[in-house]
């Protein structure tokens, strides 16, 4: 078990519905990596962006982003998460890849489609949440609108960590930021939540926001929130281990189950 976990947010703009392009922006932005990491954060639909053309851009869990993802993974050493349009069957699904240094991959579906997008009319909704057990440390993967849906993240299996990769626009920023910090708080788990910057092919605009948040609600990462950045920032399972045992917040949960 690792009592430190090394997370690297990379805040971007991204090509709009242009796989390769993208891939090829991650990858130098990869090479320039000088710190060492154990897990590295991509947005969602990091190769295309937030789009519901699914059909012509939607790949295999045996296509070119995910062999890519693999190879990042084992240049770097690292783990390394984000989003992409997947073709599963005869559905499309907007599915987060967890990819270890070994190229296992680990993967969620999105559960919280957002229908003001029409994403529920393009994309599957997925029914089970991820638990990944990563170097010692538990780690809840969710993307982007599952951010507003507190129960869905509930913490009732001890995560240490909540991530939600997302493209949440600025003109609903404030709650991006508000809702973050209440997940970290609430779930007594650090929350993570990487976004991207610039505009998309339907003119909407992104000012990222991509932070931090301690059990405590305090916010660690320190870049600039509007711009492109990579930022390295270490976890600690001292943190934890020491607010929950002094606090126990967690004892007092509400017990019910989802259906």
């Amino acid at each position: 078990m690792n009592n430190n976990l090394n997370i690297t947010i990379i805040q971007s703009h991204l090509h709009w519905e242009n796989p390769a392009a993208n891939r090829a922006m991650f990858s130098e932005k990869l090479r320039a990596l000088d710190t060492p990491t154990d897990l590295i954060l991509l947005p969602e639909m990091f190769t295309t962006g937030f789009t519901m053309n699914a059909k012509p851009l939607a790949e295999t869990m045996e296509g070119e982003t995910v062999a890519w993802l693999q190879e990042e993974a084992r240049t770097c050493k690292a783990a390394i998460m984000g989003s992409v349009i997947i073709k599963d069957g005869d559905t499309y699904v907007n599915r987060l890849l967890f990819v270890e240094e070994n190229g296992a991959v680990q993967t969620y579906d999105k559960r919280h489609t957002f229908t003001l997008a029409g994403e529920h009319k393009v994309y599957t909704r997925g029914e089970k949440h991820l638990l990944i057990d990563y170097k010692g440390w538990k780690i809840c993967p969710l993307i982007c609108y599952d951010l507003r849906f507190p129960v869905w993240a509930r913490n009732t299996q001890d995560y240490d960590v909540l991530i939600y990769v997302a493209n949440w626009p600025k003109k609903r920023i404030a709650a991006w930021d508000a809702l973050l910090k209440a997940r970290a708080i609430e779930n007594m788990a650090y929350c993570v939540g990487i976004n991207r910057v610039g505009l998309d092919g339907n003119g909407h605009e992104y000012v990222g926001h991509s932070a931090l948040y301690d059990v405590l609600g305090e916010r660690l990462s320190t870049s600039d929130y509007e711009k492109e950045f990579i930022e390295h920032i270490t976890l600690s399972k001292e943190h934890i281990e020491k607010n929950r045992r002094h606090l126990q917040f967690l004892n007092d949960r509400d017990a019910f189950s989802l259906e």
